[in-house]
């Protein structure tokens, strides 16, 4: 009798091309992602060793971090970005690779690459970005490598890998009104630990999570990296292979069938072992916030801020007083009703089309604070043309909000776009560090919801109450 598998157990032995031993293997790897902050780099690195691009057509580019997102943008709009565009430009056309440039599908690499269908279940991704764990929310296994580990996927269309521990977490339950997959995230990692995925892949499970929108389980899988995941999984389901079907690379019509029956059998066996297995009932996570400088301080909006004097470990209490320090808060204090002065929605984790309508349905009809400057950046072309195609881009700059065009921006702050030093900003993205949204940034993680509230109020509030 056959041995019971994991899902990314079943993914991982259909693409191995060599036991490399000593719990190595080297994977083939069916899609790999480009962008322009490491792609140009890569290729160019590839080029001096003498080496080509082994298969360009199972790789796919786009300019994302460094791109300015400046209503009328053009590739030399941003100064800091417009020699990386270039690059990619440039290298990507000797290379025979396809580039998802301005007014031809650009966007944040993880939100056009699952938009298109490039991503689809049982595929192996890479990409030279530690959030590649998104694409795991369409039932595909994902590694985020450096640059070097990108020269070596474009020259052999392989990676070498170690084989990982296996991680489930159930979630059970029924979310509270308001919660979204953010908040339950955010709760986890809060929870777990920002190293509590550590080593392993994460494959989320469980009827809160197969509730969820194809949307929602990519932000919940973009966060994994936030855990310290080295990838997330959700089996593939009728709820994905409706979302995936008529996309411009998935299968059409009976090839599309006959997908559909292999993905059905790469759900995790019933009997299959984890090293790690967990079950959380979601039914007490309520609508979350960052209050620190790491994703594991996280405070419910409706609680105080946890108070390092309550800490017994010396180590966690200092960081606690460095990271109040930084932020400028106070232990013990609810953080409800702290004033802010920026709000960012956006970035692979939240700038998708059902990211957007959930911060639209709060601003409706009402107004930013005038002391707030709030940004709205979709994900992608695709989700910008749309959200135009509904208004939403009217009801954001009727509030009183920037309507831009697509590209990670504030997240990453590659581009130039910052927050002053000083400013506190509500950000949908999904990293609080240190310097993150630019120097002395203060940022704090919410969802699109709780953003959009905050921007309203000018404060930090609880959705609903603005």
């Amino acid at each position: 009798m056959a041995k019971p598998k994991t899902m990314a157990e079943k993914i991982w032995e259909q693409h191995v091309v060599r036991d490399l031993g000593d719990g190595w293997d080297l994977l083939h790897i069916d899609r790999h992602l480009l962008h322009d902050l490491t792609g140009a780099a890569a290729l160019k690195a590839l080029a001096q060793r003498g080496l080509t691009v082994r298969n360009p057509e199972l790789c796919f580019a786009t300019p994302d971090h460094a791109v300015s997102t400046l209503p009328g943008r053009t590739a030399t709009t941003s100064a800091v970005g417009a020699g990386l565009h270039q690059g990619l430009r440039d290298a990507t056309s000797a290379a025979g690779i396809r580039l998802f440039d301005f007014d031809a599908g650009q966007g944040i690499v993880h939100v056009m690459a699952p938009e298109l269908g490039l991503i689809l279940p049982g595929f192996t991704i890479a990409c030279g970005d530690s959030h590649t764990c998104t694409n795991g929310g369409m039932g595909a296994l994902t590694f985020g490598i450096g640059t070097s580990e990108c020269v070596h996927v474009l020259a052999t269309q392989t990676l070498r890998q170690r084989r990982p521990k296996m991680m489930r977490i159930t979630l059970d339950g029924t979310l509270a009104r308001g919660v979204t997959p953010k908040d339950v995230i955010l709760h986890l990692i809060g929870r777990l630990g920002s190293a509590g995925g550590k080593g392993h892949i994460v494959e989320f499970a469980g009827p809160v999570v197969r509730a969820m929108e194809v949307d929602g389980r990519l932000t919940l899988c973009n966060l994994a990296a936030e855990m310290g995941a080295r990838a997330a999984l959700i089996a593939p389901d009728d709820r994905l292979f409706a979302y995936l079907e008529g996309r411009s690379f998935t299968p059409h019509g009976a090839a599309f069938d006959a997908a559909v029956a292999q993905w059905r059998r790469l759900a995790s066996d019933e009997d299959a072992r984890f090293d790690v297995d967990l079950t959380i009932d979601v039914g007490d996570v309520r609508p979350t916030i960052s209050w620190g400088t790491n994703p594991e301080q996280v405070v419910a909006i409706d609680q105080p801020i946890p108070d390092p004097r309550h800490e017994s470990d010396a180590a966690r209490r200092a960081a606690m007083e460095e990271a109040l320090a930084y932020m400028g808060l106070e232990g013990g204090v609810r953080i409800a009703g702290t004033p802010i002065q920026w709000v960012f929605i956006g970035s692979c984790a939240n700038s998708r089309l059902s990211d957007l309508r959930e911060a639209a349905a709060i601003v409706r009809g009402k107004h930013a604070a005038a002391h707030v400057t709030a940004w709205v950046v979709p994900g992608s072309e695709a989700v910008r043309r749309a959200a135009e195609a509904e208004g939403l881009d009217r009801v954001f700059t009727d509030a009183g909000f920037q309507w831009r065009e697509p590209g990670c921006s504030l997240c990453v702050a590659a581009n130039g776009d910052r927050v002053p030093r000083g400013a506190r900003c509500v950000s949908t993205s999904n990293r609080n560090f240190v310097g993150r949204q630019g120097p002395g940034a203060r940022t704090h993680l919410a969802s699109p919801a709780v953003a959009a509230a905050a921007a309203i109020a000018g404060a930090i509030v609880d959705v609903g109450r603005t």
